[in-house]
């Protein structure tokens, strides 16, 4: 063999060689920044989880959270801008009727987690006793509003019924201050810090008067035609830490630890938090959607005046990229 062969042969190994080795190095993973419509808290405990235990990583994604509060999540990926986002039913209504494409594909808080609270000191134990009183509420529009009208509508009693004071999230500076006589919250939250202040709460919980759809997870219809795989495995990831987070919180708490800030200075309150959370999230199918309450959030938000015109229950979901 001459010179010149020998040397084309072991050009011909080395690449070879070479092929096999790049063969053989995993596939980058695919970077998904996920915005997540509120800071970082405990009640993002599965997200946590599955990042944690490498669920995220076992299909080929890294995720970056994104809590700012000037991201659009329904408007970036109704856009197509991002794959993923974590919205309320409401918001994907009213995205679609602004011919936003979005879609619901995990259905991640089973129950309406909204509610109207008050001292039992201000006198008031039935829904109906709110008439005439000072309610606040944290805005006229999202799902507090959307749950204030719901239950509103159960009872018989419209928003010229009450005094309606926006008052932000100081829902529970402005009860203790007795600056309102109730208050629209988070059942899971603010209920917790004001019994942990010693206050006796009365509960008017919106679930307990309609079916309404709470936060999950969209994709857009792109994603959808283009790449159900990625849903699949996003969503395969994320139930996996659902479930170990619903099956061990004490768990979910100690990795909550590596991603909000302050749970050491407020740990009676956070885990109270998270164990008062658990139930939002139980079903006997993780992330299921129904067409009966997806109907129903379209009707209470049609009548709030949120949307100009009615929605298609139906286009708003998609259970099929459930593990």
């Amino acid at each position: 063999m001459n010179s010149t062969r020998k040397v084309l042969l072991a050009l011909v190994v080395l690449v070879s060689l070479a092929g096999c080795d790049t063969e053989n190095q995993p596939a980058e993973p695919i970077r998904i920044r996920v915005p997540m419509g509120y800071v970082a808290n405990v009640q993002f405990a599965p997200w946590y989880v599955a990042v944690e235990r490498g669920y995220f990583a076992d299909e080929g994604i890294e995720i970056e959270f994104d809590y700012s509060w000037e991201t659009n999540g329904v408007r970036l990926v109704g856009a197509g801008e991002l794959p993923f986002a974590v919205a309320s039913g409401d918001q994907v209504l009213l995205a679609r009727a602004q011919g936003l494409p979005v879609v619901t594909v995990a259905n991640w808080w089973r129950r309406f987690p909204v509610a109207v609270i008050t001292l039992e000191s201000s006198g008031i134990s039935d829904v109906g006793d709110l008439a005439g009183r000072i309610v606040g509420i944290p805005e006229t529009f999202g799902a507090s509003y959307i749950g204030w009208r719901a239950l509103g509508n159960a009872v018989g009693i419209d928003d010229e019924d009450v005094q309606l004071e926006v008052i932000g999230y100081n829902q529970v500076a402005a009860l203790v201050e007795g600056l309102v006589d109730a208050a629209v919250v988070y059942a899971n939250n603010e209920p917790i810090q004001l019994k942990h202040k010693d206050y006796d709460v009365v509960t008017f919980a919106v679930a307990d008067y309609a079916n309404l759809v709470s936060n999950g997870i969209i994709t857009n219809e792109d994603t959808i035609r283009d790449n159900p795989e990625l849903i699949e495995a996003f969503i395969r990831a994320f139930v996996k830490g659902l479930s170990d987070t619903l099956a061990d919180p004490d768990a979910a708490f100690e990795i909550c630890r590596g991603y909000v800030e302050g749970l050491d200075a407020n740990e009676t309150v956070q885990r109270a938090v998270l164990e008062a959370t658990l139930q939002y999230w139980q079903g006997e199918r993780l992330c299921w959607s129904d067409l009966e309450t997806w109907e129903e959030t379209a009707t209470v938000t049609l009548r709030a005046g949120l949307l100009s015109a009615a929605v298609n229950a139906e286009e708003c979901f998609s259970n099929d990229y459930l593990p």
